[in-house]
């Protein structure tokens, strides 16, 4: 109900998710539908620590570099082996130890059919679906709206921020948070999203209700 809203506050976020978004995600779905534990995902049977965790995994490591940026792993990671490993000899580099841990992490405690649906939900994400499409519908957004981008997010890239900033009317000017993190920047930049959300409060409390 718009009449209830006196200011909104998007971060690193989109309008309608992108064909490069969606094709991540179907990667994803794909790699957890491939793995023969998965079983059209019929696997509640499977013994204890059993399951399509290997497609889990893959798909894990998919996101995770979607949430991360180029910049930030290559200056972590760089082209560094994985502690005593040889990565000419079957052995790791860095960063695929680091996606193993994660992709290790998630296979074993979330489950997958979950996964895929909360993916596919993702990818039908759109703000204009049944409303004339995503600029009719953004253009009926009147109050004031503070919009957040991450400057090395490439899961959301700031340009799909720019295009909320010039299509909704009660838009402010884009708030850019610095960040080498990418898209996890909203979780780590403690200091610079809190203060874009400490403005947009202040200015709900003094922006008059419809």
């Amino acid at each position: 109900m718009p009449e209830r809203v006196r200011v909104g506050l998007v971060l690193g976020t989109t309008a309608a998710v992108t064909a490069d978004q969606i094709g991540t995600h179907a990667a994803q779905i794909g790699a957890i539908r491939a793995d023969p534990a998965y079983r059209g995902g019929d696997f509640y049977d499977a013994a204890p620590g059993d399951g399509p965790h290997v497609g889990m995994g893959i798909a894990r490591r998919i996101a995770h570099l979607t949430y991360r940026s180029e910049s930030e792993l290559d200056m972590r990671f760089g082209r560094e082996a994985q502690g005593d490993e040889d990565p000419w000899h079957d052995g790791r580099f860095a960063v695929e130890s680091y996606l193993d841990h994660q992709a290790d992490k998630l296979a074993r405690r979330y489950d997958a059919n979950t996964y895929v649906l909360l993916t596919q939900s993702m990818s039908l994400f759109d703000v204009g679906r049944g409303r004339g499409g995503v600029e009719e519908a953004l253009g009926r957004i009147t109050r004031p709206l503070v919009v957040v981008a991450l400057d090395t997010d490439r899961l959301f890239p700031p340009r799909l921020q720019q295009h909320l900033v010039e299509t909704v009317p009660g838009a402010q000017s884009l708030h850019v948070v610095n960040s080498p993190f990418g898209h996890d920047g909203f979780l780590i930049e403690m200091d610079q999203v809190g203060e874009i959300v400490r403005d947009a409060l202040a200015l709900s409390a003094v922006s008059d209700p419809l």
